[in-house]
């Protein structure tokens, strides 16, 4: 009996040594993965020892990314704290940033969420042959609140998995209530958003653009508005209203400009003129079937573009003319647009991006590089917007909106050049972490709070609604 008793002291001291071990270990700075804490962006959370942090302010790091290995990122509450090595930071929670590379999150200039409900529609259409398929019926048809919700949520859901924390959301807004139910599924996704709201000439339309501006965007401090129009000389009325409207309420006008050779007879830049509509602060999407001279105008009025290459290539729209806006100094960052692009990937944005540039002019080194490219996804997007001094780059003070890449999966690994890397080798599974204002919306490779069974569903019933309402 007292040999049993000694055997089990012996084993009880044991654990004990073993436990407190590890645990004096942990309370020492260690880095671990978070475990079950909670990162809904109160306190303090820390990056530590990220292999490379990509900050892009070139006051915080080497070269135009402002790049930084083995270096910490602190998130206090909704912003950053502080980038540097070895920080100091008492109890923040933490998350294991070895092999790993942290970025800005990424800044989607234009999209159409809902359009996840028409994956693959019109796949060997033009603009306005896809139009006249997938989208204009549904003017005239019973969308409701629930489609749109169902494939809003599921298309944020989307894009947080491919490290985006900013989306511009240009909504078609069938009907009122189709809008409401994108704006509810906007609001629970917890993305930092902009809802562009297509405007007209009804008074009606247009009070209820004032009632949202006050009763949903404004009380949110993750959300801005915008009004859309489509500028052609046939529906100025509408852009000319909806230039007053966004003027009255102190916001930006989102419209599609030169997307296809079918816009060069709709008389658009010269609606936009009529209207006033050229200055800063004018977001245009598209631009591609541009002069010289259309050029030298867009960029004088400081005007910014949305640049959207797989859109582009699908639609077989054209291919912007990216290294003439470089010249003009033009603000110019990257978008999805919705279902003519049919994935949320914005690596793979980036990489058409760099590819289509490449393709047409047979110069390896013409803008942009993949330097280039990356800012104009993060930084670049968040200057076109107007919004840099709030996101867009790691610099302390800014909101804490970023993404932390797996640098070590099959697809990326080895470790050559991760700047290369990241735009040619990523996949959306490598985003490990994705951040808005301090709040982990992805956290260990899975989106959180996410029934993923349930908003397939819903999605599924919706676009099943919808494929009936459009032409066979």
């Amino acid at each position: 009996m007292k040999q049993r008793r000694s055997i089990l002291s012996v084993f009880t001291l044991t654990l004990a040594v073993v436990l407190g071990a590890a645990l004096l270990s942990d309370l020492g700075g260690k880095p671990t993965e978070a475990g079950n804490a909670d990162f809904t962006g109160t306190g303090r959370v820390v990056i530590r020892d990220a292999s490379m942090v990509l900050t892009m302010d070139p006051s915080l790091g080497e070269g135009p990314l402002g790049a930084l290995a083995d270096a910490d990122v602190v998130l206090e509450g909704s912003k950053i704290k502080q980038v540097g090595k070895d920080l100091e930071t008492g109890d923040a929670r933490v998350v294991d940033g070895r092999g790993k590379i942290v970025l800005p999150g990424f800044v989607d200039l234009h999209n159409h969420l809902w359009q996840s409900l028409i994956r693959g529609c019109a796949a060997d259409k033009e603009l306005i042959g896809w139009l006249g398929k997938c989208v204009i019926p549904l003017y005239r048809a019973p969308v409701t609140d629930a489609d749109a919700y169902a494939g809003t949520k599921l298309a944020a859901a989307d894009v947080v998995s491919t490290g985006i924390t900013t989306v511009t959301e240009w909504s078609h807004a069938f009907n009122t209530d189709f809008a409401k139910g994108g704006l509810r599924a906007l609001g629970e996704s917890k993305l930092r958003f902009l809802y562009s709201y297509n405007g007209t000439t009804d008074p009606a339309l247009q009070n209820e653009i004032r009632r949202v501006k006050r009763e949903v965007i404004d009380p949110n401090p993750l959300a801005r508005l915008q009004i859309g129009t489509h500028p052609s000389t046939g529906n100025f009325p509408s852009v000319e209203a909806s230039e007053k409207l966004a003027r009255e309420l102190g916001v930006s006008l989102n419209v599609h400009l030169l997307e296809s050779k079918a816009d060069l007879t709709a008389g658009q830049m010269d609606a936009l003129r009529r209207a006033n509509a050229l200055h800063p602060g004018l977001m245009t999407n598209h631009v591609i079937q541009t002069t010289d001279a259309d050029l030298d105008e867009l960029a004088a009025a400081g005007v910014s573009v949305a640049h959207n290459p797989l859109s582009n290539m699908r639609l077989a729209s054209g291919v912007i003319r990216l290294p003439e806006m470089k010249k003009r100094n033009m603000k110019v960052g990257l978008g999805l647009d919705g279902g003519t692009n049919d994935t949320s990937d914005m690596f793979n944005v980036m990489r058409a991006a760099v590819g289509l540039q490449r393709a047409t002019t047979a110069d390896p080194a013409v803008y942009p590089t993949t330097a280039d490219v990356l800012r104009m996804a993060t930084l670049g997007g968040a200057e076109a917007l107007g919004m840099d001094k709030e996101i867009g780059s790691l610099t302390p003070g800014k909101r804490a909106d970023l993404q932390v890449v797996d640098a070590q999966a099959v697809n990326f690994a080895p470790k050559v050049d991760w700047v290369n890397q990241l735009v040619f080798n990523t996949q959306p599974a490598n985003v490990a972490w994705v951040f808005v204002d301090g709040r982990a919306l992805k956290r260990e490779g899975r989106v959180v709070g996410l029934d993923t069974a349930k908003v397939v569903a819903d999605a599924q019933a919706a676009a099943d609604r919808i494929k009936k309402l459009l032409p066979q």
